[in-house]
């Protein structure tokens, strides 16, 4: 980054804070000096500035013809050690926590607002129980029930020998090998409980800068969301749903062994003292999964101010509760049953037909919600017409089967020997026909996509064609170059593809409804693999059928190596991490509000710090601050200046630069960065400036077609030149590089819009200082600089 612009004439002290965007920085890089020194944070987030400028506040006079630069890296928030590669497993959760995020405006309509939120909820528990039924189909039915009650499966594998039935020894009952295997599911859910509440820690129980309440705030009303006191402070709603989900989880194993046992003792002649705790601990199950409910659509953000308590009875004793009826379910399972012995699937493999039910139901639901939201208060930049929330939860449940589905295939096609499960040619019966039925469905899928892409590839190459004309009139005098100008028609018309991803999305996700949909109606309906199902018909439906499932299982079985090859790369290579970690930066920036297992939102450790030392130095020096952010790093800038008070707010300036605001999130979520919010935002940051490229896929105008009223300036400062020069010059004699998305500092107007808005900033007057709205208690002006929240010292 090229050294700061000139301060403006009025000598006061002025500071520039950058913020990187996704994929990170390095102090140096972003400061143009390999000498660095932390001014405040941690190893995890901080504040940096060059060795030379640590003491700036102590000479000002060395300061009168330029601002002192600062750096804020956030990048370790999302790529740090090791153990982020775990976050990979999550990638489901992540995804539905989105759809909560992507509901259309909801003014004066809170009771189908709060309806979104539950049904968002609800989709997102479903996953937790999915992820759940997965590991209890792999370690119960596939490992213990199925493998080991063979003698063909367990004779080749000598660590099954003590489960199996023909050594005779005690772990060889069916209900005792589903106890023990039961350990496995029950560890998952221990561990995603672990994660959370560490990142819970670290993340949800950042302190937001103190301000005053406005009560009106709790409804969805005029008033930007993200101005609220307590958008980034999710402590207590996490610590709710966490406790829900592990429990939801624990259950979910419980409920898989007890029912094989309780299926047992009814049908088969078990005792009646057996039947009946059979019956006591389904009903306790019951109870507890209604509890789960409960505590799931009960409650939802609250963001009016930051609420600091713990509901400590669902957050203790759900978990516990559920623990000890896995515990009850374990010991009931135990118990001798000598004429026990385990043939086929587990009892119970349509479950997961139930959940894809309810999966489906709920996206339909949450469709029909959105859609009225949506019409209540269209807005035509909205991606798929309100209807994005209900695309994401879609594709996030396809996600999650197809995680589920990959791990039970490959592992029963390793237990088989390589044979095709349930096509009844091997050594065990093979997970529920419905994982086949999805598997199949997956090389359509694949066709409709692919099919897309050829068509958004034409268009863009027609798009280009025409582009050539408006390039070399953009560049007048230049001697044409045909190469040259069909690089940068390209490169703006493969820019332009942003716009068509809603489509993209849209038509994926409906034709992901409606697949999943056939394949839970072919399941249900001949309760055989397609393969099978497809004997007798026509011999070309037949072979495609088989063809079909074959290739499917064959992908989910690619994917799921790659994906674990993917991880175990990432634990070990920090580039790789560092490239997992550009994926959680778009992902994990909104709170989690509808999945405590989803990877933490850094938003909420970043956006205190900023507003930290944003109101803490303006405070205490009474000088200027322009806050300079790219790419994600100008969403976090924008929702940091959002959240300071207006005496704070009147000495900062905002230089967006290839910022998504607009055409990525305002389009995706209208609620918090449509054109309401954001015209919102600059009245109340006059001294805003966004700078945009044709050919930057990503950033764009953050107000397109805005009016501004007298006195006001317009935000968007573009299109910019690029690349700067058409051909060769004397003062630039090599070629010059298409930017794009890149670099926007290498451009003039960088620095001329950057010290037009210190400029622009009003003067402090003597007495200004002591005036009663500065943050912390109201009234009362803050005596030192809060440039170290608590958790955040370095």
């Amino acid at each position: 980054m090229p050294r700061a612009t000139p301060a403006p004439e009025n000598g006061e002290l002025a500071l520039e804070l950058l913020v990187h965007g996704v994929g990170g920085a390095t102090p140096a890089g972003m400061l143009g000096d390999p000498r660095t020194v932390r001014i405040t944070g941690d190893e995890t987030a901080a504040v940096f500035r060059r060795t030379d400028d640590a003491d700036a506040e102590l000479h000002p006079e060395r300061y009168r013809d330029r601002p002192v630069p600062e750096a804020y890296c956030w990048s370790r928030l999302t790529s740090g050690n090791g153990a982020r590669a775990l976050w990979l497993i999550l990638l489901p959760f992540m995804v539905a926590n989105l759809a909560h995020w992507m509901r259309p405006s909801g003014r004066g309509m809170a009771r189908t607002v709060r309806t979104y939120g539950v049904l968002v909820r609800l989709v997102a528990l479903s996953l937790t129980v999915l992820l759940t039924a997965a590991a209890c189909e792999v370690a119960l039915d596939l490992v213990a029930w199925q493998c080991a009650g063979s003698a063909d499966c367990a004779a080749p594998r000598s660590w099954l020998g003590f489960l199996s039935p023909a050594g005779g020894g005690w772990w060889s009952q069916p209900g005792r090998r589903l106890a023990l295997a039961a350990l496995v599911p029950a560890a998952l859910t221990g561990l995603l409980w672990y994660l959370s509440n560490r990142t819970w820690s670290a993340y949800e129980s950042q302190q937001p800068l103190p301000t005053s309440h406005d009560p009106r705030d709790d409804a969805p009303g005029p008033g930007p969301a993200l101005g609220r006191p307590g958008f980034w402070y999710g402590r207590r709603l996490v610590a709710r749903l966490r406790a829900a989900h592990t429990a939801a989880g624990l259950l979910t194993v419980a409920a898989a062994v007890a029912g094989a046992a309780a299926r047992f003792d009814r049908r088969d002649g078990g005792s009646a003292l057996l039947e009946i705790c059979g019956w006591l601990t389904e009903a306790l199950l019951a109870v507890g999964a209604f509890a789960v409910l409960w505590v799931v659509c009960r409650r939802g953000r609250k963001e009016s101010r930051p609420d600091a308590r713990l509901d400590r009875a669902v957050v203790g004793l759900l978990p516990l509760g559920a623990l000890g009826l896995l515990v009850l379910a374990l010991l009931y399972a135990g118990w001798s049953r000598p004429g026990w012995s385990s043939r086929g699937m587990l009892p119970g493999d349509r479950a997961f037909g139930v959940i894809t039910l309810a999966q489906g139901l709920l996206v339909v639901a949450l469709a029909v919600t959105a859609w009225r939201l949506h019409r209540r208060h269209p807005e035509g930049t909205t991606a798929l017409r309100g209807l994005g929330g209900p695309a994401i939860a879609m594709l996030a449940c396809a996600l999650g089967g197809v995680m589920s589905g990959g791990v039970a295939q490959r592992v029963a096609d390793w237990l088989d020997d390589g044979g095709t499960p349930g096509m009844g040619r091997g050594t065990i019966a093979g997970p529920p026909v419905l994982l086949s039925w999805q598997a199949a469905v997956i090389p359509p899928l694949l066709v409709v996509v692919l099919a897309l892409a050829g068509w958004f590839a034409g268009r863009t190459l027609r798009f280009r064609h025409r582009l050539l004309a408006e390039v070399e009139a953009d560049y007048p005098g230049e001697r044409p170059d045909a190469a040259r100008t069909r690089g940068i028609a390209g490169a703006r018309a493969t820019a332009a593809l942003t716009e068509a991803a809603p489509r993209l999305v849209g038509i994926t996700s409906a034709v992901t409804l409606l697949l999943g949909a056939g394949a839970l109606a072919g399941a249900w309906a001949s309760h055989e693999v397609p393969g099978e199902a497809a004997d007798g018909t026509h011999p070309f439906v037949a072979s495609g059928v088989q063809t079909a499932q074959a290739l499917g299982s064959w992908l989910i079985g690619l994917g799921f190596i790659l994906f674990v090859t993917w991880g175990r790369r990432a634990y070990k290579d920090a580039s790789a991490r560092r490239t997992i970690g550009i994926l959680w930066d778009v992902g994990t920036f909104w709170p989690r509000a509808a999945h405590p297992f989803a990877p933490p939102c850094y938003a909420e450790r970043a956006v205190p710090d900023l507003t930290w030392r944003m109101a803490g130095w303006t405070d205490r020096t009474g000088g200027r601050l322009v806050i300079s952010g790219h790419s994600q790093g100008s969403v976090l800038a924008a929702a940091a200046v959002w959240q300071l008070p207006p005496r704070a707010r009147r000495r900062v300036a905002l230089l967006t630069y290839g910022s998504p605001l607009q055409r990525l999130y305002g389009r995706w979520f209208p609620a918090y960065f449509g054109p309401g919010p954001l015209a919102a935002l600059h009245r109340e940051v006059d001294c805003w400036r966004n700078l945009w490229r044709a050919t930057d896929p990503i950033g764009g105008p953050v107000l397109p077609g805005d009016r501004t009223s007298e006195g006001e300036r317009e935000v968007d400062c573009g299109p910019l030149k690029d690349p700067l020069v058409y051909g060769r010059t004397t003062e630039r004699p090599l070629p010059e590089p298409i930017l794009g998305h890149s670099d926007y500092q290498a451009d003039p107007a960088f620095a001329v819009e950057r010290d037009a808005l210190l400029d622009r900033l009003e003067p402090c007057a003597p007495d200004a200082l002591d005036a009663p709205d500065a943050p912390g208690v109201p009234g009362q002006r803050l005596t030192q600089a809060p440039a170290d929240p608590p958790g955040t010292a370095g």
